[in-house]
This record gives structure tokens, sequence and C-alpha cells, in this order.
């Protein structure tokens, strides 16, 4: 399952709502790299494969692929304004470690493959 918070909801709500493509919903998933092992990949869609799992989270549909979903299956998504800008940010359950950014992480089972030059 993945959580995400009412202010990271709101805003990529607000975002989707800018798309022209109808049917877009949010992607997440993960990709080898970062300085960690693993980078997440977050995105908007509109085609799901035979190996996709959907999920709604508050009213927002979720789509992640299942080799993606046990790295980060428990993550909890929010969104925090700074000053004159603002950010999505990760918390794994599953992340033994994370970057300094939090853009990439390993698990005590899988420690991807860092490529330190992304950080």
């Amino acid at each position: 399952m993945i959580n995400i918070s009412d202010s990271a909801s709101d805003k990529l709500k607000e975002m989707l709502a800018e798309q022209e493509i109808p049917g877009m919903f949010l992607r997440l998933g993960v990709q080898a790299g970062g300085c960690s092992g693993f980078s997440y990949a977050m995105g908007f869609d509109d085609a799901e494969t035979e190996d996709d799992v959907y999920m709604d989270v508050n009213d927002l549909k979720v789509v992640v692929d299942k080799d993606s979903l046990r790295l980060i299956d428990g993550l909890e998504i929010d969104f925090e304004e700074s000053g004159m800008s603002g950010g999505f940010t990760m918390n794994n359950p599953n992340a033994t470690a994370t970057c300094g950014c939090g853009a990439s992480f390993r698990t005590a089972l899988d420690a991807g493959k860092p490529a330190p030059e992304e950080c």
C-alpha cells in the first residue's frame, strides 16, 4: 500500500488537472541508480500493463509495477512548501539507507546499482 498525504494529493490533483490527456494517473516506480542504489520514479501516465498494480489513494489513481512495489510497499509521500519552492518527500519504510537529498535508497535485501555521479 502507498500512502499520500492530503497536501501531496492536493498538489498531484492540481498537476493532473493541468494535463491535456484524459485518463492520466500517477505512476510510481523504482529504477536502478542514485547514490544509494535505487531512485524513485514518479510521473503521470495513461497506459497500464499487465505487470502493474492499481491502487486508489485519496481519490487518486496510482499505478506501480510489480517489481517496484516490493521496494516501496508502505511508501509515504508528502508535499512540503518551503519559501518560494516546494517539493515531494518520500518516506520509505523498506529503506535501510538513503542519500542526503532523499531521492535514492537501498533496502536490507537489495542494494541496487549505485551511481554516485547522479547525486
